[in-house]
């Protein structure tokens, strides 16, 4: 997701994306990447992304909601519905320095983005290139070369953790699966 948009990663995470424009009085429906869209009411500010790169000034939040299964938000500024809906498709970034305060083993996805990423046996599978998230947890999209891994975000998968690298306990065949190694071919159609 965060690849469909260009912006200072350095500065800012992609924390959504506006569908639509909600009614008329300028609301929009903004759908959070992290599929709990309570948590955009905490934010003051939202920053805006086009596809193109470009970065609107910081937009105060006015007031916000959640709908089904987003966040209804009325920025300051966008007052009727032609207004929010020039506003569609574009990315939802906060500062990064905005983010709420963690605690523990927390951590934001954003900073495994770049991460080397081993076994707990010692296996080196690549680096974390990207997230999904199949509505049951977030997935890590692991890269190296051509080989691609999709590895959960269950608890217990990742037993460390520091600034280069994650070390994950996949359970077995996981990897294999993923790597094609898990005997495609070998069961008769």
């Amino acid at each position: 997701m965060t690849k469909s948009f260009s912006f200072p990663t350095d500065e800012y995470v992609l924390i959504g994306k506006i569908a639509k424009a909600h009614g008329l009085k300028g609301e929009v429906k903004i759908i959070s990447f992290s599929g709990q869209p309570q948590n955009i009411q905490q934010y003051r500010h939202l920053v805006l992304v086009t596809k193109q790169g470009r970065l609107s000034p910081p937009y105060p939040v006015t007031k916000s909601r959640v709908g089904n299964k987003e966040a209804i938000v009325l920025l300051d500024g966008v007052t009727d519905r032609s207004s929010a809906e020039e506003l569609c498709q574009c990315g939802v970034l906060v500062r990064k320095k905005e983010l709420p305060q963690l605690h523990g083993e927390e951590f934001y996805l954003h900073e495994l983005e770049g991460l080397r990423v081993t076994t707990d046996e010692g296996r080196l599978l690549g680096r974390v290139h990207s997230f999904l998230d199949n509505g049951a947890q977030d997935i890590l999209v692991v890269r190296a070369g051509g080989e691609e891994f999709l590895i959960p975000l269950i608890p217990g998968m990742i037993v460390e953790r520091n600034a280069e690298e994650i070390i994950i306990a996949p359970p077995p065949g996981l990897i294999d699966i993923n790597s094609g190694e898990g005997g495609q071919g070998d069961t008769p159609l």
